[in-house]
């Protein structure tokens, strides 16, 4: 069963009721049933139940969830302890100490970011084991843009953190008079170079300031699983 959790509901619960979502929820069923598919099945809305829609201040958008055993947990760049983080999740810490002057945790689970406002979304919920992008065009893309063009329905600003071209593509869906968009490169080894010195946590903080929201506290100095 595909729930859409409660905060959302009343915003993006009509997608539901929507044929594609139908066909979506009838792949995945179809998928799981001979397939390993990552994150586990009550982990997929994780972002949405992490960060109710009340509290949404950021959006950091990534691509489709890891596709090895023991990583997806249905939050962006995230991992649960006690797994390693993969390559871009540490060259994101890796910038986090360039930016802020903050060490690395000794885990890679981003709970305690989304927990205050950050919604770590994919664009792609769902991935087969060991093969990376194998859930695109399925269903995923259009249910995630009803999420990000909700979010630019919120009143607030939000900050919206786009990495990479996949990430970038979605600014359309956002309004620019009303909230900020901070693009950069992918955190990704292949695009790591131009990633590292762009300083994205603190522009995130300087907008939210800017728009008299709170900042991120993005220490991540205990295990937030």
């Amino acid at each position: 069963m595909m729930q859409i959790p409660a905060s959302w509901r009343r915003f993006v619960g009509d997608e539901a009721t929507k044929a594609y979502f139908a066909e979506l929820a009838a792949f995945l069923a179809a998928e799981r049933a001979t397939k390993k598919i990552f994150p586990p099945e009550d982990d997929v809305f994780r972002a949405l139940e992490l960060t109710p829609r009340d509290r949404v201040k950021v959006v950091l958008l990534g691509q489709d969830p890891y596709h090895d055993d023991g990583q997806a947990h249905g939050l962006c760049f995230s991992v649960r302890s006690p797994t390693k983080p993969p390559p871009s999740l540490k060259n994101i810490f890796r910038e986090l100490k360039s930016d802020l002057g903050l060490d690395a945790p000794d885990h890679g689970d981003l709970s305690a970011w989304a927990r205050q406002g950050v919604l770590l979304l994919n664009t792609v919920l769902t991935v087969v084991a060991h093969e990376p992008a194998s859930h695109k065009n399925k269903g995923w893309e259009t249910f995630t843009d009803a999420v990000i063009a909700n979010v630019n329905e919120i009143g607030d600003a939000v900050v919206f953190c786009l990495w990479g071209a996949h990430a970038r593509a979605k600014a359309k869906l956002v309004d620019r008079a009303r909230h900020v968009v901070i693009e950069g490169a992918h955190p990704s080894p292949l695009s790591a170079k131009k990633f590292f010195g762009s300083k994205p946590f603190s522009a995130i903080n300087r907008a939210l300031v800017e728009a008299g929201r709170a900042p991120v506290d993005w220490s991540l100095s205990r295990d937030a699983s």
